[in-house]
């Protein structure tokens, strides 16, 4: 095994790794599978493909050349650049560009060579959305009028992260990294230019808010495209991301979209592709677990796929530079690209020292040991989404196909996850078998999603949230409670969280739990104001201990925009300043 992945290893790094790619579809693909070859004497090797079949984007050496030349403060800025002629022209005039500097081109050389080459082009138009409204309805229920006047300052930014690929980039789509989308969309905002998977569900939560059912559409008709292209929803809209996906909240965006509009077209024509890609999941991360002599099913996430992220390739290269062979290099960059399926890209949930404690070390980084609550619940919640979709189109039998597909999660949720001990979910070391006892705000996804069993102890989980200390933050509910300098961590509070922690909390339908709930999200609404009013523009992440401050730490800088932060304050707005009717799961 070894000696394969080092030879397939080198041949990425040479260039070699896979014949020359076709024109668009083949940067497509099929939808990330593991996949086996059979091997000599039986044995069964695995074969792990690359991130993408382009060896500009994905893999080979003109990556790997011009991403450690480090010409940009961002990785990402050179796999979003798009090509000035087609790949195979600018693969020979890399070779020819290698030969003549004796394959050791200086960093001077390799800028050159990208100018003459790449080019930063207007892939995307600023696009309005036509259903846009300035005061929609729902603000006429909301008081006080300071709050009023900032949730309609937070409907005017839906514009402004409004696009669309422009025609120009689609009849060349074979030139650029970006997936080919036809209708319109919002954008998380700053360097994520594109269509993001789990962003669009807080997106839409918003937009729906603002009576924007037209945009919301769109959004669902692109990843509808995605699915049928690609076979799963990737993690965002270009190449790089297709052998990884996101959080699989596809299924209750579309139960939003369906229960806000009544659209019973557009999900008869769709529910197959909704269906398709919850199945995505089901046939491509899960493991089965034995506990206490009892065999699950469990879900996690761990997708393959050779070498660095490309969009991320010099960080990852060397933080794997120091492990002592190719397979620990390899699956690092597989733990890696995980960590950012999962979202959470970086926390202290993925790291493990050698007795499998936590280590703020991004090289320990195992993702694909953690067993994570919340992706369990996430797909308990999409299986229920898929039952009610089905019982809205009386397709009884599929209902109850998708019923039984959620009591199982329901099943796997407490008998996995659950720790009597303290009344609370957590996530689970596969290798040790036992439970990772710190709290994260994914710890709380299990009551999110309402998947709590009869002999829940609310009070119990409140007192412990208590003990913990986490509600003494005003800034926000912290991802975590370590400090490691990464971003889902301490003291980075992040608005799907926020959601995440007060939906939760409001959840155990106490009088104490639905006042620890308003108390946060007013304090969430309080911090985005302030921030706001300092700045001018919404984050996607904030300081859970300076209240109105943006976060930090990670691998770039924060970001502004930002879709799912504007998301998630309608919602509060909504739900705790507004006489208007919350939605519940």
């Amino acid at each position: 095994m070894q000696l394969l992945t080092t030879i397939v290893l080198v041949a990425i790094a040479v260039g070699v790794a896979s014949a020359r790619p076709e024109k668009y579809k083949r940067i497509g693909g099929k939808p990330p599978r593991q996949r086996h070859d059979e091997a000599t004497k039986n044995k069964q090797v695995k074969t792990i493909p690359p991130s993408c079949e382009s060896k500009i984007y994905c893999q080979g050496n003109l990556l790997h050349t011009i991403q450690m030349a480090a010409l940009f403060n961002d990785s990402k800025h050179f796999v979003d650049m798009s090509m000035n002629a087609d790949e195979d022209v600018i693969l020979k005039n890399f070779d020819v560009f290698m030969k003549e500097n004796n394959q050791e081109p200086t960093k001077e050389q390799v800028e050159q060579f990208v100018n003459d080459n790449f080019s930063f082009a207007d892939e995307l138009e600023d696009w309005m959305p036509e259903d846009f409204e300035e005061e929609p309805p729902f603000l006429e229920t909301v008081q006080p009028e300071e709050i009023r006047s900032y949730a309609k300052k937070i409907v005017a930014i839906w514009p402004n992260l409004g696009r669309k690929i422009s025609n120009e980039t689609l009849e060349n789509i074979q030139r650029h990294s970006l997936l080919p989308l036809s209708k319109g969309f919002i954008v998380p905002g700053g360097r994520f230019r594109e269509t993001y998977y789990w962003d669009t569900y807080w997106i839409i939560k918003g937009l729906l808010i603002s009576d924007m059912k037209q945009t919301a559409r769109g959004m669902l008709d692109n990843f509808v495209t995605l699915v049928k292209q690609h076979g799963f929803i990737p993690n965002g809209a270009r190449v790089y991301y297709l052998q990884r996906s996101q959080p699989p909240l596809f299924a209750p965006m579309v139960l939003d979209y369906f229960r806000a509009s009544g659209d019973r077209e557009w999900l008869t024509e769709n529910i197959a592709f909704v269906e398709q890609e919850v199945k995505f999941w089901l046939e491509n991360r899960m493991i089965t677990v034995e506990i206490d002599g009892k065999k699950y099913h469990v879900a996690r996430y761990y997708p393959e796929s050779l070498g660095p992220r490309p969009e991320s390739y010099k960080e990852d290269f060397l933080t794997a530079s120091n492990l002592p062979n190719d397979d620990a290099k390899q699956k690092l960059y597989t733990n890696l690209k995980a960590g950012a399926e999962s979202g959470w890209d970086f926390s202290s949930r993925w790291f493990y020292d050698t007795k499998g404690g936590n280590n703020a070390n991004l090289s320990s980084v195992d993702t694909g040991r953690t067993l994570p609550v919340d992706l369990n619940a996430f797909l308990y919640k999409a299986c229920h989404a898929l039952n009610m979709l089905y019982s809205g189109l009386h397709q009884l039998d599929k209902a109850s196909y998708w019923l039984n597909k959620a009591i199982e999660f329901k099943r796997v949720l407490k008998d996995v996850f659950f720790n009597k001990d303290d009344g609370i979910w957590y996530d689970f070391d596969k290798t040790l078998k036992k439970h990772r006892k710190e709290f994260y705000v994914s710890n709380l996804s299990p009551l999110w999603v309402h998947a709590e069993h009869l002999d829940f102890n609310p009070d119990k989980l409140i007192k412990k949230l208590h003990d913990d200390g986490v509600f003494e933050y005003e800034g926000g509910t912290p991802a975590s409670l370590k400090r490691t300098g990464e971003q889902w961590d301490l003291p980075n509070a992040w608005p799907p969280l926020q959601a995440i922690a007060v939906q939760a909390i409001a959840n155990t339908e106490t009088e104490e739990g639905k006042t620890i709930a308003e108390k946060l999200a007013k304090q969430w609404v309080t911090a985005n104001m302030i921030g706001y009013e300092r700045t001018g523009t919404m984050f996607e992440k904030y300081d859970a201990e300076e209240q109105g401050n943006y976060g930090g730490g990670g691998e770039y800088k924060v970001q502004a925009g930002f879709g799912w932060a504007n998301g998630v304050v309608l919602e509060f707005i909504r739900d705790y300043y507004s006489e208007a009717e919350p939605w519940r799961f």
